[in-house]
């Protein structure tokens, strides 16, 4: 176990560059036309490129987690570590399923889409009018359960200032670093 006790600079910024990404992510995810057989528009390549983008940082943020751990706070009660840690990992899982099954649509769509325009992305899968729907399913349900579950994050990091009046929130706030 490792002595230090806050988030370092790296990890509070790849934090929040994902909590911006996906304050974007989820606007433009819902009121995005819906999209059946064509190819992707712009709404969608923008969807896409930004679901891209949270993918290579959560990686990011998951190897930079486990090879710079941050001991948990000795202060919390034991439920309350062990909970914490598991809402933490399941944060990941859920990002990566996710944006990982996003991609996975529009591979088995068919289509050819690039990131930002720029750079074209790699088919996962041949295209697959029969997966569709499933991994489709997938998606959105790994979409409302990362949304539930950062519900839940904000909710106990919302506990920690107003309820338990204790610091846990600062662990991670850009202006400690």
């Amino acid at each position: 176990m490792t002595d230090r006790l806050h988030y370092g600079a790296p990890a509070k910024v790849l934090h929040w560059l994902v909590v911006a990404l996906l304050a974007v992510q989820f606007p433009i995810g819902w009121f995005m036309p819906d999209v059946h057989g064509g190819p992707p528009g712009s709404a969608m390549t923008f969807h896409i490129s930004f679901g891209m983008t949270i993918l290579m940082l959560i990686a990011l943020r998951f190897v930079w987690r486990i090879t710079h751990p941050v001991a948990p706070e000795s202060s919390l009660p034991p439920w309350q570590r062990v909970t914490s840690e598991a809402v933490h990992w399941l944060l990941y899982v859920l990002v990566l399923a996710t944006t990982m099954t996003g991609w996975l649509v529009a591979s088995f769509r068919g289509w050819s889409v690039s990131y930002f325009y720029l750079v074209p992305l790699p088919m996962l899968a041949a295209k697959n009018t029969v997966a569709i729907r499933q991994i489709d399913g997938w998606h959105q349900i790994a979409e409302w359960t990362l949304l539930i579950t950062i519900g839940i994050h904000v909710a106990a990091a919302l506990a920690h200032i107003f309820i338990y009046r204790d610091r846990i929130l600062q662990r991670m706030l850009p202006s400690s670093w």
